[in-house]
């Protein structure tokens, strides 16, 4: 628990950082831009793990790129309900006044929506029976161990062609645990 605690504050700081640092080249429509926000973190780690030669980065920068995203569709679908995303009324409209505006917002930052966690959500809304919800949990903690996984291997591969230095900087950075 303490662990996503830790993530979700790490990300909660690179987005008021990166919305402050940068002004408005971030800001499209009032929201940070999420693929700006990802090469301007990805400019900031080579810098931070000194790498100036192109070759180096080209074998390591899609591979950053990967863990980044595992990060952001694991932590996206365990927030999922938190931003109003999920939780939405019969009549479409979320709880929070907002529509699919709001969704396509949430979906645009932290990745696509997840169904398991939509599916669970619509069970809690619509009071399904326990034996229902037993059901859509289960399928909630089997996409997030599957996410889970993907991150690791992402984790994995990355630590693969980093130097114990670099390792060190995107540890401390909070792209590898």
């Amino acid at each position: 628990m303490m662990n996503i605690l830790k993530k979700s504050l790490v990300l909660g700081s690179c987005v008021a950082a990166l919305s402050l640092g940068s002004g408005n080249q971030l800001m499209a429509q009032g929201r940070p831009d999420p693929a700006q926000m990802k090469q301007m973190r990805m400019d900031d780690l080579r810098g931070k793990m000194e790498i100036k030669d192109d070759a180096e980065w080209t074998a390591i920068e899609p591979k950053v790129s990967k863990v980044m995203d595992a990060q952001r569709d694991l932590l996206g679908m365990r927030m999922g309900g938190m931003f109003g995303g999920g939780r939405r009324r019969r009549s479409g409209q979320d709880t929070n006044g907002g529509d699919a505006q709001r969704q396509q917002r949430r979906s645009s930052f932290f990745g696509d929506p997840s169904p398991a966690v939509e599916a669970l959500q619509k069970a809690l809304d619509d009071k399904a029976p326990t034996a229902e919800i037993k059901t859509k949990l289960a399928a909630v903690r089997a996409e997030a161990k599957e996410k889970e996984a993907k991150l690791e291997q992402a984790e994995e591969d990355l630590r693969s062609v980093l130097s114990s230095r670099q390792e060190a900087v995107a540890v401390v950075n909070g792209l590898l645990k």
